[in-house]
């Protein structure tokens, strides 16, 4: 069980660095926002997997929250867009 948490930190590490490598080269503002809701949600798995590793339901909790969070700021960045916001296409 250990070889394949380790993996599934490993592959999580590195989807979170290419997620943050597409964040900040774009190359338009839906691209970086579809990104960040990424890293959001890589963030949410690392907190479910380790969760499950060390048996520990609070990190569950945590994960719920950074999902909502991650949710909501998805709604916002969607609203700001839909009104006209800035674009740089």
């Amino acid at each position: 069980m250990e070889w394949v948490v380790t993996l599934t930190f490993i592959m999580l590490a590195l989807s979170l660095l290419l997620a943050f490598v597409r964040l900040v080269l774009g190359p338009s503002l839906p691209d970086r926002v579809v990104a960040l809701e990424l890293l959001a949600l890589i963030t949410v798995a690392f907190s479910v997997v380790y969760a499950v590793h060390v048996d520990v339901a609070h990190f569950l909790d945590v994960a719920l929250v950074l999902a909502l969070t991650g949710f909501m700021a998805a709604v916002g960045f969607s609203r700001f867009l839909e009104r006209g916001g800035t674009r740089d296409e």
